[in-house]
């Protein structure tokens, strides 16, 4: 009796840091995520001011446009290149969150 106790007493101690270790894996990569957001938003506005402050300065119709042209494709590829790292980094959160689990059940099934 006691023994089964003792057992269940250790399996539930294991799950909760198990748990631990996930929750500090979600946190640690939802701040990261956070972080590259935050980057990207900045430099995102830089980008779309100095781009309106380069088309309202233009001389002509057509430098002007030719300006909009390079950013919407500027902005084109910097949005692609973001969304791929975001997906990068959700891809490696949840490989994060999941490895501790991974281990229990690699354990347990031994």
């Amino acid at each position: 009796m006691i023994n089964g106790f003792e057992d269940f007493q250790k399996f539930s101690k294991d799950n909760i840091d198990l748990t631990i270790k996930s929750f500090g894996a979600v946190t640690k990569g939802w701040q990261s995520i956070a972080a590259e957001m935050a980057d990207y938003s900045k430099k995102n506005f830089e980008a779309s001011t100095a781009a309106f402050e380069k088309v309202v300065g233009a001389k002509s119709l057509d430098k002007a446009f030719e300006a909009q042209a390079d950013f919407a494709r500027t902005a084109y590829e910097d949005y692609v290149g973001e969304v791929t790292k975001l997906g990068e980094l959700c891809a490696g959160v949840a490989k994060d969150v999941y490895k501790p689990i991974e281990t229990a059940v690699n354990k347990a099934t031994k």
